[in-house]
């Protein structure tokens, strides 16, 4: 099966089933496992390489009043591949190929390829299109084996947690400029590593974030994972929430409990690594009860220039 993958979660999906020598063609956004960074890309952006997050937040606004993507497909490369499978998504139309175009093209390519999309809101969501893939390519028993090894390192976090007495208020920002709730499965991560997420809302989309919410619930731990974005991107806006109101009167800045995560690998892809999401989480909000598995980055704990104002 030739199979082209239009999500880096479905990308990592495919390779966690034993899949990777069937993948033929990946977006430009793909890059784990590494070896998929070496395939043909099928998508390009619109967004510029030096745009600022102001200027994306601002095309992404702009494209959502149109329904016109900020990523489109490259026929000329796709018609090459001639695929069997295109695995996409129809949850953002915005940022990934949308789901009209990607079913336009698949009806002009030789033998119509099957279209799946996956949708994941929320953990059993993920579960789910686990499944739908495995279902599509044939290897139902290797997504079965999948998705009962990622329940199981979720229920392990579980127990810890239902152990820890006071769990902090927690801010989990996908977004800087402008500042954006957490969304869809994020809450549920919160929740499970032993915090208490009071401003995003599980299952539901990340939206725009009124700084008072954030005054307001005074948050003892901020974690930052900004969708798409490095840690060292990240810290490149750092200096827009410092220039915040009060911002240095917040429980989790006095206390020095703010913390930046990879955002392009973690968090905003909805395939098997949410599963690290969480235990990257777990260990940051509560250590000495969560270790953190061999191999994973642990959470970049940030410092301000000046430690004046720290107890």
């Amino acid at each position: 099966m030739r199979i082209v993958s239009l999500l880096p979660s479905a990308t990592e999906i495919i390779c966690a089933l034993g899949l990777g020598d069937q993948l033929v063609g990946v977006t430009h956004e793909c890059d784990y496992p590494p070896f998929v960074q070496q395939l043909p890309k099928v998508t390009k952006t619109l967004i510029p390489h030096n745009a600022t997050s102001a200027e994306i937040d601002a095309l992404v606004r702009e494209r959502l009043k149109t329904d016109r993507a900020l990523y489109t497909l490259n026929m000329e490369v796709l018609e090459q591949l001639r695929p069997d499978l295109i695995i996409t998504q129809a949850l953002c139309d915005v940022c990934a190929v949308a789901e009209a175009e990607v079913r336009a093209a698949a009806c002009r390519l030789p033998g119509a390829p099957r279209v799946v999309n996956l949708e994941p809101m929320c953990l059993e969501d993920l579960y789910e299109a686990i499944r739908s893939v495995g279902e599509a390519t044939e290897h139902e028993e290797a997504a079965e084996r999948l998705v009962r090894s990622l329940r199981a390192r979720v229920a392990a976090v579980k127990e810890r947690t239902e152990r820890i007495a006071y769990k902090p208020r927690v801010t989990l920002l996908e977004w800087i400029d402008p500042p954006f709730t957490c969304g869809h499965w994020s809450p549920e991560l919160v929740a499970l590593a032993g915090g208490i997420e009071g401003i995003g809302k599980a299952g539901i989309p990340s939206r725009t974030m009124h700084w008072e919410e954030l005054l307001h619930w005074q948050p003892e731990v901020l974690v930052i994972a900004c969708c798409g974005y490095t840690v060292e991107r990240t810290l490149q806006d750092m200096p827009l929430l410092e220039a915040r109101p009060h911002w240095q009167e917040l429980p989790c800045v006095r206390s020095g409990q703010v913390y930046i995560i990879n955002g392009s690998h973690y968090f905003s892809r909805p395939g098997p690594r949410l599963v690290d999401s969480l235990e990257i989480l777990a260990h940051t909000l509560h250590p000495d009860v969560h270790p953190l598995p061999e191999g994973l980055p642990p959470a970049l704990q940030w410092r301000a220039p000046a430690l004046s104002y720290l107890p």
